[in-house]
């Protein structure tokens, strides 16, 4: 039988040890077990994914740099697009991964508004990261998935919670890069952030003392 603490010691200590796949496989059995996840196993399942694909986003980019760049041979741009195309499965199987444990089991067990708004800004997040990668067909589907996550998950955020909330001001970021960089809405990217920027500031300008002081660093 798996022990929830033995897991979770272990997704801490592979963390420690930037053994990011190995932290994977901890958390995930954590999220096969029954019940909702604490902060903390959730802040967990977020590192360990968010590493791994992060490094598979940037390998993807770097390899696009080579195939665009009419410096190279025509020999080393073939080998990069060929090197590429393995990156892009290994990506989309990673985000594909993070989506099937978010809509089989984390999103239907999330009962608080922090954690609806964390699993919901994870679905826009990896369906966004789809986005980069997707061809023309699938591009507009991950897309659509991306915008209506952070949506739901900005509504409720502007239901529940207060202008400073961290995870709010996240999700007010995350949808404003969405607009800014996938569908080339820049107008109504920066027009979020600053909303989103000058509600949170006047929300903190409110706040007294050691609530304000709080407030500030957690922005950092």
């Amino acid at each position: 039988m798996i022990n929830r603490n033995e897991q979770l010691e272990l997704a801490k200590l592979a963390e420690q040890a930037k053994r990011y796949p190995d932290m994977i496989v901890a958390m995930r059995k954590i999220i096969e077990m029954d019940g909702e996840l604490t902060d903390e196993e959730r802040n967990l399942f977020s590192i360990s994914y968010k590493q791994v694909v992060i490094a598979y986003r940037l390998a993807w980019r770097t390899l696009s740099e080579v195939v665009q760049d009419v410096e190279n041979s025509e020999f080393q741009r073939e080998i990069a697009k060929k090197y590429q195309k393995t990156i892009k499965i290994e990506l989309m199987e990673s985000c594909n991964e993070v989506l099937t444990l978010l809509n089989r089991y984390l999103n239907p067990k999330a009962r608080t508004s922090e954690s609806k708004m964390f699993y919901l800004k994870m679905k826009g997040d990896y369906n966004r990261y789809l986005t980069e990668v997707a061809n023309s067909d699938d591009r507009q589907r991950f897309a659509e998935e991306s915008e209506r996550a952070y949506s739901d998950g900005f509504e409720i955020a502007k239901t529940h919670t207060r202008v400073t909330n961290p995870m709010r001001l996240s999700l007010a970021l995350s949808l404003s890069v969405f607009y800014f960089e996938i569908l080339n809405k820049k107008h109504i990217a920066c027009c979020l952030a600053k909303e989103a920027f000058d509600d949170g500031f006047r929300g903190l300008a409110e706040l007294d003392g050691e609530a304000y002081r709080g407030n500030y660093l957690n922005s950092y």
